[in-house]
C-alpha cells in the first residue's frame, strides 16, 4: 500500500514540475520579450530598407550628375551649332566670283564708241566685287589684254538684287587701220580668275590696244578715255 502512494506521489511531482516548466517558459516568452522580437525584426527591415534606399540616392545622385552634364553638353552643343549658323551665312559677306554673277554688253558712241558691260548679282546672291578693275582680253594673245585706265574704280561694291556694277571697255586706241577683229570678249573678277566669262559682243571689233575701266556704280564714270 505504501508502495503504491509513494509511486502515485512521484507522479503528482512529476506533473507539478512538468507545469512550473511550462510556466516559466511562457513567462520567458512573453508580452514584453515578443515585442522586443518585433521591434528587432521591424529594425532590421528600416535597416535593410535605408540601405537600399541609400544606394538608390547614390545612383539617383550619379544619374541627375550625368543628366546634367548632359545637358550641359546638349546646350554647348546648340551654341556652337547657333555660333557656326551666324558666323557662316551663304552668300553674305564673299568675294564675287564671274559665275555668281550675270553680265550684258551693250555699245556706246561716247568717246568714240566702247562697250559697256553690266553685272549683276544671280538670284538669291550677295557678293562684293573686291577688286576694282576687271581682267578683259580679246583673244589668248597678249595684244589683246586690256590695260586699265582712271575711271570708275569704286572699291568694293556690293552686288545683290537689282543693284548693278559697270565696266567700259574700249577696244581701239590708235588711230591706224591695224588690228584683229574679235566677236567675243573675256571678262575675269582678278587676273588669276580660274573661271572667267567669255561674253559674246553685240558686233564683231577691231581690236588694237584696248582699254578697260574700273568698275563703278554708276555708267557715266564707265567711258573709258586715256588720261
Amino acid at each position: 500500500m505504501r508502495s503504491r502512494l509513494t509511486a502515485r506521489s512521484a507522479r503528482l511531482f512529476l506533473a507539478a514540475a512538468a507545469v512550473t516548466a511550462l510556466a516559466a517558459t511562457t513567462t520567458a516568452c512573453g508580452p514584453e520579450d515578443n515585442g522586443a522580437a518585433a521591434t528587432a525584426t521591424s529594425s532590421s527591415t528600416e535597416s535593410a530598407d535605408n540601405g537600399g534606399n541609400g544606394g538608390s540616392a547614390t545612383t539617383d545622385g550619379s544619374g541627375a550628375g550625368d543628366s546634367g552634364s548632359g545637358s550641359d553638353s546638349g546646350s554647348s552643343g546648340s551654341s556652337d551649332k547657333n555660333g557656326s549658323g551666324d558666323g557662316g551665312k551663304s552668300g553674305y559677306g564673299q568675294s564675287c566670283g564671274t559665275n555668281d554673277l550675270d553680265f550684258t554688253v551693250t555699245t556706246k558712241s561716247q568717246a568714240g564708241g566702247y562697250y559697256l558691260v553690266t553685272a549683276k548679282a544671280k538670284s538669291g546672291i550677295t557678293c562684293y566685287l573686291d577688286v576694282n578693275t576687271p581682267s578683259v582680253s580679246f583673244g589668248s594673245d597678249a595684244d589683246g589684254v586690256a590695260s586699265p585706265v582712271g575711271q570708275g574704280g569704286e572699291d568694293p561694291i556690293k552686288l545683290t538684287g537689282s543693284t548693278a556694277a559697270y565696266t567700259g571697255i574700249s577696244p581701239k586706241t590708235t588711230n591706224s587701220d591695224s588690228g584683229v577683229e574679235f566677236e567675243n570678249v573675256i571678262i575675269g573678277l582678278t587676273e588669276e580668275d580660274p573661271n572667267p566669262a567669255e561674253l559674246k559682243l553685240p558686233e564683231p571689233a577691231t581690236v588694237d590696244k584696248p582699254i578697260v575701266t574700273g568698275w563703278a556704280t554708276n555708267p557715266a564714270n564707265s567711258v573709258p578715255v586715256i588720261v
